[in-house]
């Protein structure tokens, strides 16, 4: 026998532990190298962790719902028994009666097996059938997500609700849902945090847009969006500001010499804010390229750890969802984000004319303990100058 041992892999410093989510062999069943054998979440993430090496699962040393750290061990699998191992999956062909009644079985075994044990709750506590939901998740996996969805659609009418009827449901919060609770806790708590706005005319950025962008999606094979002139305004002012650039760390101001830049995008599992590394050092094509992925695989639940760890400042773009207005709260260890929100056209005055111009409004919220109203204010004047005369992001004025 050679047994080897499968480990939790080295978490971030950031991230303390995590959670095994569900087994996806048992105990005597064969396995393949690098096959997945089971997913953990993180505050973060979903891993997956494959096989080292090809043999037979020996033993599972943690079970679904457990809290993990980097490195423990979770499961062995003995190398040596590959050969074994194949004869006994070929069984089943030689004994057509239980291949009859594994036959018969009901489907629905099969399809609970790929639901989320946050889900699997939610829809037992809420008598729901999961195998009748639809998953959305990485290999139609059913998430807490997709139960809830199924709970939120009318009821057939058939069902009556009995009068004075008040239904609850009670479901744990997912392990990113309770770290997002506590960092943003934790900024209210130990930032003192102050918000200045401003507005931008659209109008410049938006002909720019619809000149090229059919020339720049042809060219880079991404489209062209708005958010990539936002993180490039935003490089651009905290070069000019760099202590919204900085960050606390006890009684000292770090500052950094780099601009990893965070956009915060959406989820099936909540909101995630990857980092786009030595934004300063980027095309306005490679940056949109960067966000696409990030927005593609965020609700592919493929997003790596070492993504959404780190960064200097923050983008968060509510407008996505028709916010006209927000107090967006800082990503700590930072000590500013940006919101920008919905467009609407809205009458301005401009050389003594009223007329219609496509607004923006901006929030930025900082810590005032490091950045002082002023550098707060100018550093948002610098992104809405920015964004009202593009050619400054070329010209770096």
């Amino acid at each position: 026998m050679s047994v080897i041992e499968v480990v939790v892999p080295q978490l971030p410093e950031s991230v303390s532990e995590a959670t095994l989510i569900s087994w996806k062999k048992k105990v005597g069943e064969a396995v393949a190298r690098d096959e997945n054998l089971i997913d953990i979440e993180t505050d973060k993430v979903v891993l997956e962790i494959p096989a080292p090496q090809a043999g037979v699962l020996t033993e599972i040393v943690a079970q679904d719902g457990a809290t993990v750290g980097s490195l423990q061990v979770i499961a062995k699998i003995d190398t040596a028994a590959v050969a074994a191992a194949a004869p006994a999956a070929a069984a089943p062909a030689a004994a057509p009666v239980a291949a009859a009644a594994t036959a018969a079985a009901p489907a629905a075994a099969v399809a609970g097996s790929s639901a989320m044990p946050a889900a699997k709750k939610l829809a037992a506590d809420a008598g729901v059938n999961v195998n009748d939901v639809a998953g959305t998740g990485r290999g139609g996996r059913v998430l807490k997500e997709d139960v809830q969805n199924h709970l939120a659609k009318p009821a057939a009418p058939a069902v009556a609700v009995p009068a004075g009827e008040r239904p609850e449901q009670r479901v744990p919060m997912s392990r990113l849902r309770a770290r997002v609770a506590e960092r943003l806790l934790q900024s209210q708590q130990t930032n003192a945090i102050l918000t200045t706005f401003n507005e931008v005319n659209m109008k410049p950025l938006m002909d720019l847009r619809n000149k090229y962008k059919d020339k720049f999606e042809k060219e880079h094979g991404v489209k062209l969006g708005f958010m990539g002139f936002f993180v490039k305004a935003a490089v651009a002012a905290l070069k000019k500001y760099p202590i919204v650039n900085a960050s606390v760390d006890g009684n000292d101001i770090v500052y950094h010499g780099y601009f990893d830049i965070g956009v915060a995008v959406g989820s099936p599992r909540g909101l995630v804010v990857p980092i786009i590394r030595n934004a300063d050092q980027l095309s306005l094509a490679d940056i949109e390229k960067t966000i696409a992925d990030f927005g593609k695989r965020a609700q592919e639940g493929k997003l790596g750890v070492e993504e959404l760890t780190g960064g200097t400042y923050t983008i968060s773009n509510g407008g996505t969802f028709g916010s006209m207005m927000s107090t967006p709260i800082i990503n700590p260890p930072q000590s500013a984000i940006l919101g920008m929100h919905a467009t609407k056209e809205r009458a301005v005055v401009e050389n003594g004319q009223v007329v219609a111009r496509p607004i923006m409004y901006l929030a930025q919220s900082y810590d005032h303990r490091i950045i002082d109203g002023r550098e707060a204010v100018l550093s948002l004047v610098a992104i809405k100058d920015a964004i009202e005369d593009p050619a400054r992001l070329l010209l770096d004025l």
